[in-house]
């Protein structure tokens, strides 16, 4: 999988070191994945919500962070949409992020 965009992860972990780990395994792992459909996240990522229009959260580290994503799965790509504390997105839409 294509996932743009690294660098709002990294921006992220500037603030929050204890989650520059976490992110980076994150993103290794999905770069070699091969998802064609939701389930295919969900046996890599059991405890991933799948959500309308392609959108995935993951939790990251320890479910202290989330993770918002919009996947197309024909090209094979990943959107950044959101990252940020679980206080965070307690605030937002994440099928409107």
């Amino acid at each position: 999988m294509q996932v743009y965009s690294e660098r709002k992860l990294r921006d992220f972990w500037k603030n929050r070191p204890d989650a520059e780990g976490p992110l980076e395994a994150w993103y290794r792992e999905v770069r070699n994945a091969d998802w064609k459909k939701p389930s295919d996240i969900k046996a890599m990522y059991g405890s991933a919500s799948i959500l309308k229009g392609g959108r995935v959260v993951f939790n990251i580290g320890g479910n202290k962070y989330r993770l918002v994503v919009q996947i197309n799965y024909a090209y094979q790509v990943v959107y950044i949409l959101f990252i940020g504390t679980h206080k965070q997105y307690d605030t937002i839409d994440a099928e409107e992020v």
